[in-house]
């Protein structure tokens, strides 16, 4: 299960960090590369995705990184009800709550729920808002919907703390592939002062420093993608700057409640 796995965090106040696969944009070399990372601990979890995505190419990639990464899970980030796969450990199943659109509010996961059922995938109910990321993006396009303005985190809080009382599990805020800015710390933080659910944010993070502006700010995953599609060679500091974002929060959390640091969860298969 993919979800205890992020509850456990963020209670212990271990950071996260996952990188999202676009089938359609995957290489073998560097699917190689992505695993041989995973198994070293530098990735949590890998997202597997697109807005637009070949059926069989994904196929074939996803059982490629299974068989190389065995014990990171992967979790479905899906575009459209074609992108479900049995060989997932897990579904995000999203609700696009910042839009207005009810085809992606409810409409295409009463289309895929007794596909989901039968492929026996843990769906984890997540709370989608996009946030403007300073250009026009796939997801945008897609979805048909507008983003939430990047300086009103007002709106952002509500629409999540909303979600939550919805009963979603998780918060997802992203700035959309290949976003000019990703989502702001006054967007992350107001949002984290309203729910008390993970918090997964992604888009434009390129840098180390801007993962941990993100975390800082009450992010409890980061989910980096286009910035590793070219050059997986800077994941490791990536990972390193999670890590230390990671044993911050542990510290403050031992200096104000006497609590023991985090210890990493060795019991994950990434297996059904």
């Amino acid at each position: 299960m993919v979800y205890p796995i992020l509850k456990q965090a963020r209670a212990s106040g271990k950071k996260l960090l996952a990188v999202l696969i676009d089938p359609d944009k995957a290489r073998r070399d560097n699917l190689q590369q992505l695993a041989d990372y995973a198994n070293d601990g530098l990735i949590d979890v890998f997202l597997w995705g697109g807005s637009l995505v070949n059926a069989p190419q994904s196929e074939y990639y996803l059982k490629l990184l299974r068989a190389s990464a065995n014990t990171t899970p992967v979790v479905l980030f899906p575009g459209s009800v074609y992108q479900l796969d049995e060989q997932a450990d897990a579904l995000l199943l999203l609700s696009l709550i910042s839009g207005r659109n009810p085809d992606l509010l409810i409409g295409r996961q009463v289309l895929v729920a007794g596909r989901i059922k039968r492929m026996n995938l843990e769906a984890i109910a997540t709370g989608y808002i996009l946030i403007d990321g300073g250009r026009p993006t796939s997801v945008s396009y897609m979805s048909g919907t507008t983003p939430i303005p990047a300086d009103k985190p007002a709106i952002a809080a509500a629409t999540a703390l909303a979600g939550e009382q919805l009963g979603m599990k998780l918060i997802y805020m992203d700035a959309g592939s290949g976003a000019q800015k990703s989502v702001s710390e006054a967007i992350i933080h107001g949002v984290r002062k309203e729910v008390d659910l993970p918090i997964v944010v992604g888009g434009g993070i390129r840098t180390p420093e801007r993962a941990v502006q993100a975390l800082d700010a009450g992010a409890d995953m980061i989910v980096v993608g286009n910035a590793l599609e070219k050059d997986s060679g800077w994941l490791p500091e990536l990972a390193a700057a999670v890590r230390s974002a990671s044993q911050e929060d542990s510290d403050e959390a031992d200096e104000g409640q006497g609590h023991a640091s985090f210890a990493p969860d060795t019991s994950r298969t990434g297996t059904h």
